[in-house]
């Protein structure tokens, strides 16, 4: 095993104690065992801390810090990435569910094409976790433009080699966070490649932040043109062409 990579899972949190045991869980579920899950919680008002921390008395691979004061998801991510000792980052949120295999199939998949940057298709679930019967396909490897035009990447199927794509800062944005990340790691040169395989189980919350998508969207928007620095009508561009798929997505 020691001659396996260990895999750093970043899992920021918030209010999850609905959630986040069915999440850890699924990492503890995995046939990959050479990981480290790294959660951070952002100052909670539920039992969610309570949870995580006797989860963590139980699992040594669980390392768990609750911060004082909520300071937002983009920091929390931040702090999960610099406890982190592996050098495979994962991220997964914690109201998702990975698939059993899911670690194992893609570490395979990136060693094996010696890649640094993986994304994969996913599913949707409802709050109680019954399928919902839609996916969410990979549409290819996708380069920088190719991902302002259609930010299909799903945060919790990320997979990212920090050998390769050198250090992964996430940007303060409320929402678009993890598209900014992306972003910054693609205008490097490099390409998310595809894993044409679901392997992931993606919440739809209807109180999620992300759930609200006029706020989403003004949040991307502000991704273009301060983050990317995109000239306006560029910006609007690539900000239609995100408006287009994302309704097409939910179609």
């Amino acid at each position: 095993m020691e001659n396996l990579p260990l895999v750093s899972v970043i899992m920021p949190c918030y209010n999850m104690e609905n959630y986040v045991a069915e999440s850890i869980a699924s990492v503890q579920r995995q046939s990959y065992s050479h990981w480290e899950l790294l959660i951070v919680d952002d100052a909670s008002t539920d039992r969610t801390v309570q949870i995580v921390k006797d989860l963590a008395d139980q699992d040594e691979r669980i390392r768990f810090f609750a911060k004082d004061q909520h300071s937002g998801i983009a920091d929390t991510r931040n702090q999960c990435i610099q406890m982190a000792q592996g050098h495979f980052l994962a991220f997964l949120d914690a109201d998702d569910i990975w698939h059993p295999e899911k670690m194992e199939t893609q570490i395979r998949f990136m060693l094996d094409k010696g890649i640094g940057f993986t994304y994969t298709t996913y599913d949707w679930i409802d709050e109680t976790g019954q399928t919902l019967s839609k996916s969410i396909n990979t549409i290819g490897d996708l380069d920088y433009k190719a991902y302002l035009r259609n930010t299909i990447i799903g945060c919790s199927t990320v997979m990212v080699d920090t050998a390769i794509v050198g250090e992964v800062v996430v940007p303060r944005f409320r929402t678009s966070e993890d598209a900014a990340t992306w972003l910054n790691i693609l205008k490097k040169g490099f390409l998310a490649y595809a894993l044409e395989k679901p392997l992931v189980s993606y919440r739809i919350r209807r109180k999620s932040a992300s759930s609200n998508k006029l706020k989403a969207a003004a949040d991307l928007w502000k991704v273009y043109r301060q983050n990317e620095k995109l000239p306006f009508f560029e910006a609007l561009y690539y900000f239609s062409c995100y408006a287009f798929h994302a309704i097409k997505k939910r179609l």
